[in-house]
């Protein structure tokens, strides 16, 4: 079950995508598989390391041979390793492994007049922008870092809170759109998400334990500074800046014409 601040959001994709059949020329469906990868505290610059696996479905409604819009679900994977970053980073012993689920709705432009099984047309490049409800779960070595509380959340250490597993994101990408036949196409994108969180690899603050009595049997204590040599206070992370994720790959999908959309392969329609 979604949280309930997805249903308006749920609800308001899928009016747009679907409102307004009149002005309608297609609808297309289909699914999309590549990479997925993040960026933050743990990786601050280095795009597609640690690359995973990335699949969804998407449905998009062609306003016409410029415009569309597309609703998407897509879900991968994103992890990272401290032993991988600065000399700084690190120093912090940490690392995590993430599910992402995200949902989008984004308004697509194509730089030239295209729809799939054009005779005249049949590559456009293209760019989009939009909103997205994502849900997230960092992790590491199987246990959930949300529920250990590695900052202090679990114990209120200086206000802090346990965050939650879902947020809000602005995806805005390219790619490459191509007609292979007449109801057949294929899309090449990259996608990222500028997210309104810091959380998405759990580090953000400080740490909050003495290193050196931190007890390695308690699963809280001990990923919260696996390398147990900080002191409260030091740096972690840096919650001035947020978290960013993102998809890449490619899209095959289906065309459908709606009732009154004209058949012609020129782009006259």
């Amino acid at each position: 079950m979604l949280p309930h601040l997805s249903r308006p959001f749920f609800w308001l994709t899928f009016f747009v995508v679907f409102a307004s059949p009149s002005r309608s020329q297609d609808l297309e469906f289909g699914l999309a598989g590549g990479g997925a990868y993040y960026l933050g505290d743990l990786n601050p610059g280095k795009h597609f390391q640690n690359t995973r696996l990335s699949y969804g479905a998407l449905a998009r409604y062609n306003i016409d041979s410029r415009w569309a819009i597309r609703l998407a679900v897509m879900r991968g994977s994103v992890e990272a390793d401290a032993s991988q970053g600065t000399p700084f980073i690190q120093t912090l012993g940490l690392s995590f492994s993430s599910n992402i689920t995200d949902i989008s709705a984004v308004a697509e432009f194509n730089f030239f007049p295209y729809f799939t099984g054009s005779e005249r047309h049949r590559i456009s490049p293209y760019i989009y922008a939009g909103v997205s409800l994502f849900f997230y779960n960092p992790r590491a070595g199987g246990v959930d870092l949300r529920e250990m509380g590695t900052e202090g959340q679990k114990i209120g250490f200086e206000g802090r809170k346990v965050y939650s597993s879902y947020n809000f994101s602005i995806p805005f990408g390219l790619g490459m759109k191509i007609s292979l036949a007449e109801r057949l196409g294929l899309q090449v994108f990259w996608e990222m998400h500028k997210t309104f969180m810091d959380y998405l690899d759990d580090v953000s603050t400080t740490f909050y334990l003495e290193g050196s009595r931190i007890n390695k049997d308690i699963e809280s204590q001990y990923l919260s500074d696996p390398l147990m040599n900080h002191q409260p206070g030091m740096e972690r992370g840096d919650p001035s800046t947020w978290d960013w994720f993102a998809f890449f790959g490619v899209a095959l999908t289906y065309k459908f014409n709606l009732p009154g959309s004209k058949k012609c392969k020129d782009l006259n329609h």
